[in-house]
């Protein structure tokens, strides 16, 4: 394997980028395509020069991203044709089987659908147009933002709050009612039920 840090400085195309992942919360997508609409051009091109996408060298030397697929997507849907990659690993070398054994083995992956239930690696999106809508992990997104629980470093946290609250508040209230979804979601937050979630707050007893 050969680790490569340095930044490619040639733009890659969005539309070549391969999610290794399945979903993405399409509320953050839209907030995402926002914030960007208001930056104008000269800020859009500032913003785009320091938000490179992280990007694993894989089989036939495609660029598959390992973060920020909420941006690529938004950026996309925005009409952004290239983005700046950053090279974290080069695997082009391996063939697909043991690239895949690696991503996973490196948490660079996450096969869940929009259900929690895991898929083989064939099942992930070839673009990040093809990303589907994961309401909760849009909950999870707000809800870290409403101080339910601290950024953490842990691979794909916000995905393992997703999964919990899924499993305690119902989809349906989660599309039709978001705002009650949040407040039920903070007061699951700081329950003992989440104390074992990374960057879990809750209150703690005194020694």
């Amino acid at each position: 394997m050969t680790t490569v840090r340095e930044p490619i400085l040639t733009p890659v195309a969005i539309t070549s980028l391969r999610p290794t992942q399945i979903t993405v919360g399409m509320r953050e997508v839209k907030a995402k395509r926002k914030r960007w609409r208001g930056k104008g051009a000269k800020k859009g091109a500032e913003f785009l020069g320091k938000h490179m996408i992280p990007v694993v060298l894989g089989p036939k030397e495609q660029h598959y991203i390992i973060d920020h697929h909420h941006l690529a997507r938004a950026l996309h849907d925005e009409g952004v044709k290239d983005i700046a990659v950053t090279v974290v690993a080069n695997l082009s070398k391996l063939e697909p089987e043991a690239f895949w054994f690696f991503m996973d083995n490196h948490n660079w992956m996450h096969p869940f659908d929009d259900k929690s239930r895991r898929r083989d690696h064939k099942d992930l999106p070839k673009s990040v147009s093809k990303l589907i809508d994961d309401p909760f992990r849009s909950l999870a997104g707000e809800l870290r933002r409403a101080g339910g629980f601290a950024k953490d470093t842990t691979p794909f946290s916000e995905f393992l709050w997703a999964d919990f609250l899924r499993r305690r508040i119902k989809r349906k209230l989660v599309e039709s009612d978001f705002d009650h979804a949040l407040e039920n979601a903070l007061q699951l937050a700081k329950s003992k039920e989440a104390n074992f979630l990374p960057g879990w707050c809750g209150p703690s007893p005194e020694d």
